[in-house]
Order: C-alpha cells, then sequence, then structure tokens
C-alpha cells in the first residue's frame, strides 16, 4: 500500500492543478477551441478525466476491459464532474495492492504492448500532464492571467 500511497500523492500534486484550471472555465466556453482541430474545452476535461479513472480501473482489475466502457458527458458542470472523478479515482489509487501494481495487463489491443499496473499509472499520469498543459493554453487564452504552477502539494 506504500507505492500506492506514494502514486497517490504523486496524482493529487497533479490533479490540484487540473481541478483549478478546470473551476477557471466559465459554463460559456465548454464549447471553446483554441484552433479548428482542438478539441472543445468541455470535451478534453471530460477525456482527461475519464481517461485516468479508466486507467485506476484498469490496474485495479487487471483487465482492460473498461477501455470499452462509454461514459456520459459529464456537462454541464465541469467542476463538479472533476471533483466526483477525482474522488472515484483516488478510491481506486487508494485500495490498489503492490500485486496489482506488479500485475501485467495485456495492452496490446490498445496499445500494442503489455504494462504492469505501475506503468499504466505512470503512462495515466503521462497522459494527464500533456492534456493539462492544453488545458492551460486554453484556460489562458480564456482570458486567465492568474494561474497555478503545474504542480501543487
Amino acid at each position: 500500500m506504500e507505492r500506492a500511497q506514494k502514486f497517490l500523492n504523486y496524482f493529487l500534486s497533479h490533479r490540484k492543478v487540473t481541478n483549478e484550471l478546470i473551476k477557471k472555465i466559465d459554463e460559456n466556453n465548454y464549447d471553446y477551441k483554441p484552433t479548428e482541430t482542438s478539441m472543445a474545452a468541455g470535451k478534453l476535461v471530460t477525456h482527461m478525466l475519464t481517461s485516468f479513472y479508466m486507467f485506476s480501473k484498469t490496474v485495479k482489475e487487471g483487465s482492460p476491459a473498461v477501455f470499452g466502457e462509454k461514459f456520459e458527458e459529464i456537462a454541464p458542470n465541469l467542476s463538479e464532474a472533476a471533483e466526483n472523478y477525482t474522488e472515484k479515482t483516488i478510491e481506486i489509487i487508494s485500495s490498489l495492492t503492490n500485486d496489482e501494481l506488479e500485475r501485467t495487463i495485456d495492452m496490446s489491443r490498445i496499445f500494442g504492448m503489455e504494462f504492469t499496473g505501475i506503468q499504466l499509472l505512470q503512462l495515466a499520469i503521462d497522459h494527464e500532464i500533456h492534456h493539462k498543459g492544453n488545458l492551460f493554453v486554453y484556460v489562458r487564452e480564456m482570458g486567465h492571467t492568474e494561474l497555478p504552477m503545474f504542480v501543487s502539494r
């Protein structure tokens, strides 16, 4: 459980910032896209929140089946959705055992290879960091100038 707790702290150091950025997005900006080919802000946030949840649930269950699940659009309140998905993800990560973190999961259909649970969680963090960078651009272009650091305590 110590490994899971360390990872949880690392996850939260990034997710707290993601959630701060999400709170800056007004409902009238959920459709905002910085470029024509960009995801809309609401879709980007939905993607971020549901993706990390799917990664952590996959580690817990030891199966990539969750990647086939459909998630409802989580608007109209992105901040509330962020809180809910963060709590659900915290519950899963907190419950992970060392065996689950070390177990190999066949992700060949999705990523073309196998991963251990901890490797999948690292991939989830990398994914969150990548899209959090996108979110910084979105929020800045929405006119916000008081932005958090990229990690939090």
